[in-house]
């Protein structure tokens, strides 16, 4: 069993993360190092383009433009606030009643957006001064925001998910999505009954039960912008169209809103949104392109064979084996975040569990949740830091109140992981998925 080509990967690859290089450089430059142990350097060099180019060559990858042009249409263009109305007449009657609509508009919000990041910004600038105003710890309400922020990333449409069906080899991204639903309800649920129990303990109360009048009125509003989820996924369940159509039919449907029904954009808006979207694009895409290069290295290498060696010298079953890959990517994704996490580990960790009898869509989402903690945690979560930013409170505040809400993605966690039909019950049902 040769280890230098894993342990020059690795090596440089952290090496290069310590010395603050961008993530997908240090992706291609460690997988660069590993192919030039293996062949000439020409011929490495040759190998690193063409892979990088075969990253692109997929209809479904244009999905990942189309839908980040939704959500900075949805985040540009008044939705979140329609959505926290509908947030507020629902969560109205809990108490704490302010932290569950934070928890319920990121629901919303983020499955709209499919961006945890610029949902923690959208909910998160509405509601902290409101948080503040009705006399709650704004450091409870921003560690509401912070861990509810990921749950658009499980509920559809996710672009993690179309990250992830690239990488695992054209997994159904049909299936992925589907497959969301019910546990990031379930998470966004979990952290709700973790609000309740804080809130009554800080003597919280709610804000009693909305009128008719306003409950009907907070639905008509956000009747448009949750139709993009019913025309997306039931278009995808129906057969009308794949997920990369479904993200054109959901970037016309965010610019048919936010232009001609709310017209809080204008025409001249348009430029900064669509480079916004071309450079979170270009960042994107580039990542998974340099991604598959590592992914043929450590295959050509037979990384994921070693690896899977070692693994079973620990255990073969699979329960203990997604013990071990659990708790490893919770420790790495407290320094790297989500979307190089599915890129460099899930190549390596699917065929093992594979092997194990899993099925490939209940891992997505398994390693998805696992990632979606590294980005809500220290040293380098993004949702964590944007989410303290706009509350305007110290991350050392902010902590104490996201340690019972790190206890519910841990609950969670484990629920989605021992049992699979949380996961398939939705594909099985809908799309008769058969694994």
């Amino acid at each position: 069993m040769d280890l230098l080509p894993l342990i020059v990967m690795f090596g440089v690859f952290f090496a290069l993360m310590i010395l603050s290089v961008p993530i997908s450089y240090a992706i291609g430059v460690s997988s660069l190092a590993t192919l030039m142990m293996m062949f000439p350097l020409h011929q490495a060099l040759v190998v690193t383009a063409q892979k990088t180019a075969a990253g692109f060559d997929s209809f479904t990858i244009l999905a990942l433009p189309f839908f980040i042009l939704a959500g900075v249409v949805m985040s540009s263009g008044g939705i979140a606030r329609r959505l926290i109305n509908l947030a507020k007449v629902i969560g109205a009657p809990l108490p704490g009643a302010l932290l569950h609509t934070t928890i319920l508009a990121n629901m919303m919000f983020g499955a709209l957006s499919g961006s945890a990041v610029a949902s923690a910004a959208a909910v998160g600038g509405v509601m902290a001064p409101e948080i503040k105003k009705a006399g709650i710890d704004p450091s409870l309400g921003a560690a509401a925001n912070i861990a509810s922020c990921t749950t658009g990333l499980l509920i559809p449409p996710s672009g993690a998910f179309i990250i992830y069906s690239l990488i695992a080899g054209g997994i159904s991204v049909s299936a992925l999505f589907v497959a969301g639903y019910l546990p990031g309800i379930l998470l966004g649920l979990v952290m709700m009954a973790v609000t309740s129990w804080s809130a009554w303990r800080r003597g919280y109360g709610s804000m009693g039960w909305p009128g008719l009048a306003q409950v009907r009125t907070a639905f008509v509003e956000a009747i448009l912008p949750l139709g993009m989820v019913v025309l997306v996924i039931g278009g995808m369940i129906g057969g009308l169209f794949t997920a990369t159509e479904a993200s054109a039919v959901a970037a016309v449907y965010a610019l048919v809103l936010a232009l001609g029904v709310y017209r809080e954009i204008g025409l001249r808006d348009l430029g900064p949104i669509v480079m916004s979207t071309v450079e979170t694009s270009a960042i994107v895409l580039f990542m998974v392109g340099v991604s598959v290069v590592m992914s043929w290295a450590m295959t050509f290498a037979d990384m994921p064979l070693m690896i899977a060696d070692l693994m079973a010298l620990a255990s073969d079953n699979l329960l203990v084996t997604l013990l071990m890959i659990n708790v490893l990517l919770l420790i790495i994704g407290t320094f790297m975040d989500l979307t190089p996490g599915l890129l460099i580990f899930t190549p390596i960790f699917l065929p093992i569990v594979k092997d194990l009898g899993m099925d490939p869509v209940h891992f997505g989402v398994v390693i998805t949740l696992n990632l979606c903690i590294g980005i809500v945690t220290p040293p380098v979560g993004s949702a964590l830091f944007v989410g303290a930013s706009v509350a305007n409170v110290t991350l050392a505040s902010v902590m104490r109140p996201l340690n019972l809400y790190y206890l519910a993605f841990l609950i969670v966690l484990v629920l989605v992981t021992v049992f699979p039909a949380i996961s398939l019950f939705l594909p099985r049902l809908l799309l008769g998925y058969q694994g």
